[in-house]
């Protein structure tokens, strides 16, 4: 039976590592893990539930009643918990900010480790997120940091947002970006970096067309040696 391979791919909030992974794990037949999606979940849900998202011990007691689940509804990823599909309302500024924040509670992210363990040690994999190649998938076959300039990122997010109807500017979006930039590098649970044998890809001025190849000719290039 051959081993799954699976790739890894992380980098800062909107370097596009999720519409990227989303598009290469469905031409290449690979499951997507969204494993930032996870951590917005339980960021929105602890705000839905009148609690902060950097109080521990909210977040702990919370973590117990609440199961999280990736599902594919009609060829589109979607995150549910303890049943309701939460998948819209998990991409606000707020939730991005509560994600950040409840990321760095150790507990949180060992909840969430087994999860994402298990799916790679079963299947062809494409995950992102900020600590896959350090933390989670380590002996990932490809590792990829992927990157931008914050103001070009921080341009996608406010546009994607705009599509969304979501009333921000590109100024709140700017600062929002930087704050959870910094947040996410000097946490004390597995900060935001590059694996030693990641490969660096940076997007800035790229379509995501452009980026797309780049990554796929890396990933197909790692299987047929």
């Amino acid at each position: 039976m051959t081993k799954p391979f699976s790739v890894a791919i992380d980098g800062p909030s909107g370097a596009g590592k999720s519409t990227i992974a989303k598009l290469l794990a469905k031409e290449l037949g690979f499951i997507y893990v969204d494993t930032g999606a996870l951590y917005r979940a339980i960021g929105y849900e602890v705000l839905n539930r009148g609690g902060k998202p950097n109080d521990p011990d909210f977040v702990e007691d919370m973590l117990p009643r609440i199961n999280i689940e990736l599902k594919y509804i009609d060829d589109i990823q979607c995150v549910l918990i303890n049943g309701k599909d939460v998948t819209e309302f998990i991409r606000t500024p707020e939730v991005s900010m509560a994600a950040s924040s409840v990321s760095a509670i150790p507990a949180v992210r060992s909840f969430l480790f087994d999860l994402q363990r298990e799916t790679a040690q079963k299947n062809d994999v494409i995950m992102d997120g900020r600590d896959i190649g350090t933390v989670v998938l380590p002996g990932a076959n490809i590792k990829i940091f992927l990157t931008a300039s914050v103001q070009d990122r921080a341009r996608r997010r406010y546009e994607e947002l705009n599509l969304k109807g979501v009333g921000t500017t590109y100024s709140n979006v700017l600062d929002d970006m930087a704050k959870r930039d910094y947040n996410d590098s000097n946490r004390a649970a597995a900060p935001l970096k590059a694996a030693e044998d990641s490969i660096i890809v940076d997007t800035t001025g790229n379509t995501l067309e452009q980026s797309v190849e780049i990554i796929k000719e890396i990933i197909q290039k790692a299987r047929n040696n």
